[in-house]
């Protein structure tokens, strides 16, 4: 393609304009990111100076004592009504099930079970072994990935380059 001097003088121009817009735009995004950074800066400090205390004053003060009245009340009736419920009809389940089997066996004329020892882990043991493992080696492939140098995740330390029109 053949282009004229004054074509190729227009379009160099143009490029230069094209490359001072692109490093005027950088500064501008860099100043806009400062300004960003320093808003994010004061809004953290308006956080902790004045919501925090208002919120943990509110909390203090109205969310905290209904929350240990609910609390203090359900505990009360756990402890004073459930619980001795729970207990009587257990223990009159429980013996009403031993006098069945003492009568049972009385009439059949089967002597008492002996208690055997148990020989070895159960089965809860060998279960709760096996999942223990398997999160001990979770954690080891999760720290071995966090902690592996990584290529793919290479950024580059240099400016952005001005664009080639």
């Amino acid at each position: 393609m053949n282009l004229s001097r004054k074509r190729k003088k227009e379009l160099r121009k143009l490029q230069d304009d094209a490359g001072q817009l692109w490093e005027a735009q950088q500064v501008l995004v860099g100043h806009a990111a400062d300004i960003a950074r320093e808003a994010g800066r004061q809004l953290g400090h308006f956080n902790r100076e004045q919501v925090v205390p208002v919120v943990q004053d509110t909390y203090s003060r109205r969310v905290a004592p209904t929350l240990d009245r609910g609390l203090k009340m359900g505990r009360k009736v756990v402890d004073q009504r459930v619980v001795p419920m729970v207990g009587g009809v257990v223990g009159t389940a429980l013996s009403a099930w031993d006098v069945a089997n003492a009568k049972r066996r009385s009439v059949l004329g089967v002597p008492a079970p002996a208690v055997s020892q148990k020989k070895g882990p159960g089965l809860g043991s060998v279960i709760a072994l096996v999942l223990g493992a398997a999160a001990a080696i979770g954690v080891v492939v999760a720290a071995w990935q966090a902690l592996r140098a990584d290529d793919e995740l290479w950024v580059a330390d240099d400016p952005l380059s001005t664009p080639n029109a």
